[in-house]
């Protein structure tokens, strides 16, 4: 345990935990507050935004007293948290979950939770006096019923939320539902939040039975993970985490759980990160099935494509019933993470162009039939015709894979990707037998990759850039993090000479110390943003796979350690990593710096055994 720190009044990033059920998830404190909770899908409004606002946010507090130092844990591969706080004579043991039902596998595509948030707290080494507070976001109507709490909330309507305690607890004037419980050492203090329908105003099942029941299902599928290999453990609570950010019943991951968490405390780069991301499906398929996440790779791009088919075009994220985004807003009500603002809801992104798209959805499709998945003859034509959107619009300018929003450019990585979706179709075409214009598909690749190899680089940097130069003139174009993914999309081998050395080019030139890389710079490469940003971590898991695939696999490994280290206490990672101080920044946890580790150290394991 640790003594807490806060600044502007907020707990650190890194001093939160994820716990969820596969419809929603929620964020743990060290603090025993949970910061953030939304009901009741991911993809929902929040019920309690207290990271983003800690006067108006809303919390749900259970803590000692006089807190005067925690620590958290979880129990061995669950999602389910330990926070341990320790009062002036005694420690709280308080134990988080969203429970799931007795018997409930993991694996299927189903609803597996309980619409219910349990807390259970118990007082060890001696007695501990609990502060017990629940402060929802403005808009509630809270009403006693049978010695419980029924709340009613305008952002929902129709949502009934009920607060149960096994103790007493009153509501004041300002909304809050609160009481302070005494607890002799050894006594326990229930207190549970319920919803969708599971609003029983009495514990109806022995709070301990369903935490029990909660593990069991966890440590099922946990059972199922296959890895050997560096940092087994983290790894391992990367796979955790990413099933945290599983929609159990579409397949849908969440590129992070929150929304608005700055790239810079006090900047305007805050973005609603609650969706899915086209690209994502692919890096993420890619390393759940190295350690046997089968099912959920596979539900992944299952839903992914029948999106697709649906609407036969190509969209850049989806929320999780399948549809864009909504358009992107200003909460002016909450003040953001230590006041930076402005707080997002809904992403822009949604509507840019976005070229690597093609080639992000036919990487899918191909990761799909050679897993065994079939395509049927309608979604054939469809891929064919996104194959032929690829070719139409490669040199396009676009926003590219960060998502600038300024003015256009040809960039490096989504011509690449335009490559890689005729390739995948030609793979595809081939594989399954079916019809399609293999010459001219043909021609058009080598043509897409002759004129990136030669329009990509710059002779007298001896490096590839961020994007392409005119036809017939000199390469002035920056450098990016992306170009580290040539060798992930099979575009150029990683020890082709071009390749060591746009590596070498792009450490040196983005290094922020100590292993962490821009993801590109503000001064070189305008985005129609203002501020700066964090080190970006996935770019720095690219530069180990490709010191990997180029042999050197001492720094290789040294850079993984280094990496790995920066996670929490609970292995948890956000989006961005502040050189300055080594703190999270951007929204948390992040699934890419999640996929980052798990594929990261699945490549070291590969190529170490190619080696011996």
């Amino acid at each position: 345990m640790r003594p807490l720190v806060r600044t502007d009044g907020f707990l650190p990033i890194e001093d939160h935990g994820l716990i969820g059920d596969g419809i929603t998830c929620a964020l743990v404190g060290r603090d025993g507050s949970i910061p953030w909770l939304c009901l009741p899908d991911f993809d929902s409004r929040p019920f309690l935004a207290g990271i983003l606002d800690t006067a108006r946010g809303g919390s749900f507090d259970v803590a000692p007293v006089d807190l005067r130092e925690s620590g958290q844990r979880y129990l061995p591969d669950t999602g389910i948290l330990v926070t341990e706080m320790q009062g002036p004579d005694g420690r709280l043991e308080l134990t988080d979950c969203l429970t799931l039902r007795s018997g409930a596998d993991l694996s299927e595509p189903v609803p597996s939770g309980r619409g219910e948030l349990l807390r259970l707290a118990r007082a060890v080494g001696g007695p501990v006096e609990v502060d017990v507070r629940l402060a929802p976001m403005d808009g509630v109507l809270v009403r006693e019923e049978l010695g419980a709490w029924r709340i009613s909330w305008a952002a929902q309507p129709g949502l009934e939320i009920l607060l149960s305690a096994s103790a007493p607890l009153t509501v004041g004037r300002d909304g809050a539902i609160r009481g302070r419980v005494p607890l002799r050492d050894g006594e326990r203090l229930t207190v549970a939040l319920q919803w969708s329908g599971q609003t029983q105003s009495r514990f109806r099942t022995d709070p301990d039975q369903l935490v029990d029941q909660t593990a069991a299902a966890w440590r099922r599928w946990a059972g199922s993970l296959q890895y050997t290999g560096p940092r087994d453990a983290l790894v391992r609570r990367s796979a955790l985490t990413l099933k945290l950010l599983d929609h159990a019943p579409t397949g849908a991951i969440m590129a992070a759980a929150t929304s608005s968490l700055p790239e810079e405390i006090g900047g305007g780069r805050n973005w609603d990160y609650r969706f899915t991301w086209v690209r994502d499906a692919a890096f993420s398929s890619y390393a759940l099935r190295r350690i046997g996440m089968q099912e959920e790779a596979d539900a992944f791009l299952a839903w992914t494509l029948r999106n697709v088919e649906r609407d036969d075009r190509a969209s850049i994220c989806y929320t999780i019933d399948g549809r864009r985004p909504g358009m992107e807003w200003e909460d002016l009500a909450l003040s953001g993470y230590r006041g930076s603002g402005p707080v997002r809801w809904g992403n822009g992104a949604a509507r840019q162009v976005q070229n690597d798209v093609y080639g992000e959805l036919l990487d899918v499709a191909y990761q799909w039939v050679r897993s065994g998945g079939v395509l049927d003859e309608p979604l054939w034509a469809t891929l064919q015709e996104l194959t032929e959107q690829a070719i139409a619009r490669w040199q396009t300018p676009d926003n590219g894979i960060w998502e600038i929003r300024d003015a256009g450019r040809p960039f490096t990585y989504s011509v690449a990707m335009c490559h890689v979706a005729v390739d995948r179709a030609l793979r595809i075409g081939e594989l399954c037998g079916l019809p399609h214009p293999r010459g001219r598909w043909r021609q058009e690749a080598g043509r897409i990759h002759g004129t990136l190899l030669e329009r990509a680089w710059d002779p007298d940097r001896k490096t590839f850039t961020e994007h392409l130069a005119p036809p017939g003139e000199a390469n002035r174009g920056g450098l990016d993090g992306s170009l580290l993914t040539l060798p992930l999309r099979r575009l150029v081998a990683a020890d082709d000479p071009r390749m060591v050395a746009t590596t070498e080019a792009v450490r040196r030139h983005l290094d922020a110390g100590d292993g962490l890389l821009y993801r590109y710079l503000h001064t070189e490469s305008p985005d129609g943003l203002e501020g700066g940003e964090g080190a970006f971590l996935l770019c720095s898991f690219w530069l180990v796979d490709n010191l990997a695939g180029q042999g050197r696999l001492d720094e290789a490994h040294d850079l993984y350690d280094s990496l790995c280290g920066r996670a929490s206490e609970l292995g948890l990672l956000a989006e961005e990593i502040d050189p300055s101080t080594g703190a999270f920044l951007g929204n948390f946890p992040q699934a890419f710096s999640h996929v980052g580790v798990i594929t990261s150290g699945w490549n070291l394991a590969r190529a170490e055994e190619a080696r011996r």
